[in-house]
């Protein structure tokens, strides 16, 4: 009884795993996209267009009326992860504005903001802190991420009490929290270059007296 009481943990602790690994597998395989590629603006691009979406839908929910609109928490994450200032407040009292129409303004206005602070650090300067950057959040997000799945896991068995399966728990808390991340890492990246300022190198002079 003892061993096949063993074996049932194992079991179970291989499933737990699986979930584990299966999210491991997409991570690494982004990170080795990402060391690969000597330019990820696209991926870095597509990144802000998702957070901009996020954002906007957040405070003009699909389906809502004006009165129901957000605009001064719209406007604050503005600031805060695209970098750029916006009449959000005016935009909202257009007729017939809808949020489809603000989601590409935003879009138009963040690629222009974008590109030319690349332009003014050098582009393959802020390609390069684009990739590292990226590396380095993705990093600490997949860290940060094991974490909380390992608590979890270590608490997950107190469901059973409440006639629940833990596995399946696990399973949908653990995806909850993997699209979590992956919102959080888009988040702060675009945020981070948004913000960030890049220091260039003044060329040294050569001495050339003897």
């Amino acid at each position: 009884k003892v061993e096949a009481h063993n074996f049932e943990i194992r079991k179970q602790l291989l499933k737990f795993d699986d979930v584990m690994n299966d999210q491991r597998k997409v991570i690494f395989d982004q990170r080795k996209d990402i060391m690969r590629s000597d330019n990820i603006n696209a991926m870095i691009t597509d990144m802000r267009h998702e957070v901009i979406e996020s954002i906007v839908y957040k405070s003009i929910p699909e389906q809502s009326y004006h009165n129901e609109w957000d605009a001064e928490t719209l406007s604050v994450d503005i600031k805060n992860y695209l970098g750029i200032t916006v009449p959000i407040n005016q935009w909202v009292k257009e007729d017939g504005i809808i949020e489809k129409e603000i989601i590409t303004r935003l879009t138009e206005l963040s690629d222009k903001y974008m590109a030319e602070r690349a332009v003014n650090f050098g582009v393959e300067v802020f390609r390069q802190a684009e990739k590292t950057l990226l590396l380095q959040v993705l990093d600490q997000g997949w860290k940060d991420h094991l974490l909380m799945l390992d608590q979890m896991r270590q608490s997950i068995g107190l469901r059973a009490y409440a006639q629940k399966d833990p596995l399946n728990e696990y399973k949908r808390e653990s995806f909850e929290l993997f699209e979590e991340m992956l919102d959080k890492l888009r988040k702060t990246i675009t945020s981070v270059l948004c913000y960030i300022e890049i220091q260039k190198e003044v060329p040294t002079e050569k001495n050339t007296s003897n």
